[in-house]
């Protein structure tokens, strides 16, 4: 099954392809986001990783180095940082992620058992 995440994305200048992401609870962030602050901001994020991508949300993710956290929000500590691109950023809902190996045609991958002893080929 598919976990529904939501991701929330900080860009610190609107010219800047620079962007700093979390991954969060859709469900729980929009409480937090409205004030509740008694929930635990460990229910809130996925984990305590910020992403950077200078490609825009939708490229390949990295980590920031400290010199661009310290840069940029003032402090490399990852809650201090997490916080912040929390209370900055603008969330952006996405399907979720999937784990594991799918195929899109199963009868040419590996996956398929030939107990008739023929080939892949004749499946």
């Amino acid at each position: 099954m598919v976990k529904a995440v939501t991701k929330v994305v900080y860009k610190p200048d609107t010219q800047s392809t620079d962007e700093f992401i979390a991954i969060v609870n859709p469900a729980e962030y929009k409480k937090w986001k409205e004030g509740d602050t008694s929930i635990p901001l460990a229910q809130v994020v996925d984990s305590f990783e910020v992403f950077f991508s200078n490609q825009g949300a939708q490229g390949i993710l990295g980590r920031p180095s400290r010199q661009q956290l310290e840069n940029v929000f003032g402090t490399s500590k990852d809650i201090d940082v997490v916080m912040k691109v929390l209370q900055w950023g603008k969330d952006q809902p996405g399907s979720g992620f999937t784990t594991g190996v799918t195929a899109t045609n199963a009868s040419r991958t590996s996956a398929v058992i030939d107990n008739k002893g023929n080939s892949l080929t004749g499946i």
